[in-house]
């Protein structure tokens, strides 16, 4: 599941700080549930492949589900390392989500091509499985809108 935290606008790569950081606002949000507009950190919890095949399709612009640059090689955050969305490419993926509707994105999509690509989680011939990913897919582009307007980057993994 990507968790994807805003962070400054900062390129230093100190992977220690960064997980005691993403660590801490992690147990905050989870006592304070901010609305996305003022979140750090969200989650797209089992819809991260869904999402990365709808976007692939799509040939969007930025990698939101897996990050684009390495941030911390050699640590793993729960399913290998975390990557890096530099600020400016986040502006640029706010953009594309903001003119992407998740309609668009799941148009003339058979679920079955989700299942022989072996999407996670599996299931998709149950009626309205496509429909599941629309408020994730909506949260992420309120959070990336979010961290756009801040000019924060974003550090992505799954765990």
């Amino acid at each position: 599941m990507p968790s994807t935290p805003s962070v400054g606008g900062t390129t230093d790569q100190d992977p220690d700080w960064a997980l005691d950081f993403v660590e801490e606002v992690q147990d905050a949000e989870e006592e304070t549930e901010p609305a996305l507009a003022e979140a750090r950190h969200f989650t797209t919890y089992k819809t991260w492949d869904m999402l990365r095949f709808l976007l692939a399709r799509a040939e969007f612009p930025v990698d939101v589900i897996h990050g684009e640059e390495r941030f911390a090689e050699d640590e793993d955050w729960g399913y290998g390392p975390p990557r890096y969305v530099r600020p400016e490419r986040v502006q640029l993926a706010a953009e594309a989500l903001r003119a992407t509707s998740y309609g668009q994105l799941i148009s003339g999509v058979d679920p079955a091509e989700l299942t022989s690509a072996e999407v996670y989680p599996l299931g998709w011939s149950e009626p309205g499985a496509l429909e599941g990913g629309r408020p994730w897919y909506d949260g992420l582009t309120q959070f990336f809108e979010a961290a756009a307007r801040a000019d924060d980057g974003i550090l992505v993994w799954l765990d």
